[in-house]
């Protein structure tokens, strides 16, 4: 709890410092997500989040972006017991939110892996990851990467195959208009492995209030928070 504090204090005075330095703005915000969500190369889109790296925890916090909160809680409430003796993998784990949330709640053996070394770099400031040489996981973790114009939905295979089999798979997306092809598209790849017993459904949570829209054209029922949802899913014991 100590460390924890003690990161919590160094995080909101660099936090504070970086806003001091570059004021922003929601709708500063607003582009930054516009630009995250166009198409492009594997190497400009990691050019794009080096070059944001700096403004990215402003600017979700603008956003509300409570997703790492929501999945960190979710995770907790399935893995009751040894949560500090479990092993997570975090991907497309940016500056650390995620790992921020899970520690808070008790687990101590985070494995983060990025594109992004800009990103990287403030994950490592925080302290909250581990090196640890192991090839399997109990736990991964996938949130606020898996969208329209982000992380193809085809990693799903290699984040089973990385997860230990008993272990969890937590994943995270929108439910908002502009992502509902993709989601479609998600759902029936994690269906289609639920079927063939790769893995049982542990529990779906839809969540109304997933982060400010940045779209007027998405604003839903004028709360202007657009939606999403988590996914838990455990992999099957008699899996290698």
């Amino acid at each position: 709890m100590r460390k924890y504090t003690e990161y919590t204090s160094r995080a909101l005075i660099m936090s504070f410092s970086r806003m001091a330095a570059n004021p922003r703005t929601f709708a500063d915000a607003q582009r930054m997500v516009f630009s995250c969500h166009k198409e492009s190369t594997a190497e400009d889109k990691m050019s794009f989040y080096d070059s944001w790296s700096e403004l990215y925890e402003q600017d979700v916090m603008f956003l509300d972006y409570r997703a790492p909160l929501l999945a960190a809680e979710s995770l907790a409430a399935v893995l009751n017991e040894d949560r500090d003796k479990a092993l997570v993998l975090d991907v497309a784990c940016g500056t650390g939110l995620v790992a921020v949330q899970l520690q808070r709640l008790g687990f101590r053996n985070l494995h983060g892996v990025d594109g992004s070394e800009g990103m990287l770099e403030l994950a490592r400031s925080k302290s909250v990851y581990q090196t640890l040489h192991k090839c399997s996981y109990d736990v991964a973790v996938i949130v606020g990467a898996l969208s329209e114009g982000q992380v193809p939905y085809t990693i799903l295979p290699e984040l089973h195959r990385v997860t230990k089999p008993g272990g969890f798979v937590c994943m995270t997306t929108r439910t908002n208009t502009s992502n509902q092809l993709y989601k479609k598209q998600l759902q029936a790849v994690i269906e289609k492995m639920e079927q063939k017993g790769l893995w049982e459904r542990v529990g779906v949570q839809e969540i109304e209030h997933w982060e400010k829209s940045t779209s007027v054209h998405e604003d839903e029922q004028d709360s202007k928070y657009i939606s999403g949802i988590i996914y838990m899913y455990r992999k099957s014991m008699c899996q290698d």
